[in-house]
């Protein structure tokens, strides 16, 4: 990203519950600003502001309505983040970045991104819209008259398709990747992958395994059916930063834990790797921590008879 263009702005459409719940807000054209620029030409205020009938195009101001059934006000807005890099101050603000992750305007960890979770309430998601957790039965029963009702699931965070589909990707299960997933084009993420927000890939690559926040995949890489790619907390339990370099392969039901790779690693099916874990380097025949390893490029991780714990070897 610029070190001119550090804002966004946004118009979007916000569901917003009878008791000023913000259940989450759609933002179809997010774009990155330099504010500097936009507060001399537009003097509109900082964050997030209600829309009236006359600043908005016919096709938003179709969507904005009272839902009885759903007890929902769906709102316009638009919302104005001055600087990225500052923690975000509601859950309009929440929404945005996630829209600019998903529609591939900022990569994980462009944007300031800790305590996202906590500007978010608790939603139940369903084919009909999203709905208070609170009286969501009462709400069921209203539904019914528009047809079966779907729940997907009751989290903070919706499906990241729901709101943006990029260009160039596969994805089977759509209840697999979040909003606020970072997913290059040429990206296919299985049936059994999970990508979780501010992480993803940056080229084309394969997931089957699961993607926490914080982690960043580079192009080629393979992550094997069941594995795992757990980026660390810091001392505030914030998730912090990750890498998998290019051409990785993870075999089935393997994982990293708190260690980045580099490029051209081979991590062997069913080994699990964290920062203590001992492995036995074959070339210098002595017995190490994978953080002796942390972050270096052309290593293969694998099982090997004879040896109790992994054996790493360098590739040639």
């Amino acid at each position: 990203m610029s070190e001119n263009i550090r804002g966004a702005e946004a118009i979007g459409i916000a569901n917003i519950a009878m008791d000023g719940t913000v259940l989450d807000t759609w933002y179809p054209e997010p774009r990155l600003i330099d504010p500097s620029a936009w507060t001399e030409r537009y003097p509109l205020e900082v964050g997030t502001t209600r829309l009236g009938a006359s600043e908005l195009t016919p096709r938003m101001l179709q969507l904005v309505k009272l839902d009885q059934d759903r007890l929902v006000e769906q709102v316009a807005v638009r919302t104005i983040i001055p600087d990225l890099s500052a923690p975000p101050i509601d859950a309009h603000d929440v929404y945005l970045r996630l829209h600019l992750l998903s529609h591939r305007l900022v990569r994980p960890h462009e944007l300031h991104m800790q305590d996202t979770l906590e500007q978010l309430s608790n939603v139940v998601w369903t084919n009909k819209g999203p709905c208070l957790p609170e009286n969501f039965e009462w709400v069921r029963g209203a539904l019914r008259s528009r047809g079966l009702i779907h729940v997907y699931c009751v989290d903070k965070l919706p499906r990241m398709v729901d709101y943006v589909v990029p260009s160039g990707v596969r994805i089977s299960e759509a209840e697999r990747v979040r909003l606020g997933a970072y997913l290059a084009p040429g990206t296919s993420v299985l049936r059994e992958g999970f990508v979780s927000f501010n992480s993803g890939t940056l080229g084309a690559a394969k997931i089957e395994g699961r993607l926490s926040s914080g982690v960043v995949i580079d192009e080629g890489s393979e992550i094997g059916l069941s594995s795992t790619v757990m980026s660390p907390r810091d001392e505030l339990r914030h998730r912090m930063r990750l890498d998998v370099g290019k051409n990785c392969n993870f075999g089935v039901s393997s994982g990293i834990i708190g260690i980045s790779l580099g490029d051209n690693c081979t991590i062997g099916n069913n080994i699990v790797l964290d920062t203590d874990t001992p492995i036995w380097f074959a070339d210098e025949e002595k017995l190490q921590t994978v953080e002796a390893i942390a972050g270096q490029s052309n290593w293969t991780i694998k099982r090997e008879p004879g040896f109790h714990e992994p054996v790493a070897r360098r590739k040639s």
